[in-house]
């Protein structure tokens, strides 16, 4: 009897081929080789034996799958694709060689934006074999570019957009109520933001009210929480100023806040708005948006509310300039009051001495020709029954009676002769 050769050892976790049941055997457990039977082909080494092609790209991604575990690869981007359903395919290349890589729709919507070609990046992720094609290729669990190449590229893009569309624009940035009586700040309410906040607020103003409009601030679903909140505060304008942010955490934690649809909800607010978003060296895309930008959430509780004592103070300091500003004022009046009843009455007694000596000139000039003054002076005046005078002597018929007006009365009289006196060369 002759020895079998030596088995062909397999990785593990592998199927073992050479070691299949053969047709038409049963399943389950191989029993004892015997040494006394006679050697059979192991599957593949003949023509009798050889095995289907998906059969030997099976085997070949369980080997490859088995051999390496989860590692880090460094490498560059090259043909980068997105396919419709989401899944990224790329492949990774050095100086020396080059890697088909994957990375599923599941994975990919993890990252804030894709990889450009030519970007050097760290891919951690699974030799694998796709057994339709019989390729191995990398399936990518999580890619980090070098610094902050894929989080800066998304930021970056967003600015770009909001920008075009004049959401950064510093004019149209509105002014903080001064004096408010009602916050909402829309943050979780199991966070140290809100405690850090409330502690803030009433210390320094206690009669301010503070609305609590919670919302997850980090994690899958905390970008649709967040607009939803900031448009029901917006909807409900109970208030006067809406804080939203949160405390630090790492880029990942922080990066709700630079989802575009968080930073539109923010300045489409109807409220002027404070973002609050991590530590003072963090910089959002809602704190570019927002109406005010706070280094963390307890600078945005200052921002939002002054200080009580302080503001009761500065009301009483204006209270005393008001009364005093006040009272110059009334003493301007009266005084220009005073001042102007002075010339009212200089300027009446001199309008009426004019006007009296006005009169006194006219009341000259009518005396002086007034008949009376030239009764006075021994004429008399004849006048008929009717109060006309009678000037001319063709009006004196004999008979005729009359009155004569003199100095100090009347006198009655009756003609008895007239005589009309020629006229002089003189008359014409």
């Amino acid at each position: 009897m002759t020895r079998p050769g030596p088995r062909r050892q397999s990785p593990p976790d592998a199927p073992d081929l050479f070691d299949a049941p053969a047709a038409g055997g049963a399943s389950g457990p191989r029993a004892p080789r015997r040494r006394e039977a006679a050697p059979r082909a192991e599957p593949g080494a003949s023509p009798e034996s050889a095995i289907s092609v998906s059969t030997l790209t099976r085997t070949a991604r369980d080997i490859v799958e088995g051999a390496f575990p989860p590692l880090w690869v460094r490498g560059e981007v090259a043909n980068f694709s997105a396919h419709r359903n989401g899944h990224w395919y790329f492949s990774l290349r050095d100086a020396a060689a080059r890697v088909r890589c994957v990375m599923w729709a599941t994975d990919a919507r993890r990252l804030p934006a894709p990889p450009d070609d030519g970007m050097q990046v760290s891919a951690l992720g699974r030799m694998s074999v796709y057994p339709a094609h019989g390729e191995m290729h990398l399936a990518v669990v999580a890619l980090e570019a070098t610094g902050d190449g894929l989080w800066r590229k998304a930021l970056d893009q967003s600015i770009q957009r909001l920008t075009a569309e004049g959401l950064l624009d510093p004019r149209r940035k509105r002014r903080v109520c001064a004096h408010p009586r009602r916050i909402a700040v829309v943050t979780s309410p199991d966070g140290a933001a809100l405690r850090d906040i409330i502690a803030v607020v009433r210390r320094r103003c206690p009669i301010v009210e503070i609305v609590v409009v919670p919302a997850r601030v980090q994690g899958d679903g905390a970008a649709r929480e967040l607009v939803s909140a900031i448009r029901r505060v917006s909807r409900w304008r109970g208030v006067d100023t809406v804080i939203v942010g949160r405390g630090g955490g790492s880029r990942e934690d922080l990066w709700v806040f630079n989802d575009e649809r968080v930073a539109r909800a923010l300045a489409a607010c109807a409220i002027p708005t404070i973002s609050a978003v991590g530590h003072e060296v963090d910089v959002s895309l809602c704190d570019l948006v927002a109406d005010l930008r706070a280094a963390t959430p307890s600078a945005a509780a200052e921002a939002a509310v002054p200080v009580l004592a302080e503001v009761r103070a500065r009301l009483a300091s204006r209270t005393v300039e008001l009364r005093s500003a006040l009272e110059r004022r009334a003493a301007r009046a009266r005084r220009h009051f005073e001042d102007t009843a002075r010339d009212m009455r200089d300027a009446l007694e001199r309008l009426t001495a004019r006007r009296r000596a006005r009169l006194e000139i006219a009341a000259g000039r009518l005396d002086a020709l007034s008949p009376l003054a030239t009764l006075g002076r021994g004429y008399a005046l004849a006048m008929d029954d009717t109060g006309h005078a009678l000037t001319s002597a063709r009006q004196f018929e004999p008979g005729r009676a009359f009155r004569l007006r003199l100095r100090d009365g009347q006198v009655d009289a009756r003609t008895e002769r007239a005589g009309v006196t020629p006229p002089t060369s003189g008359d014409g």
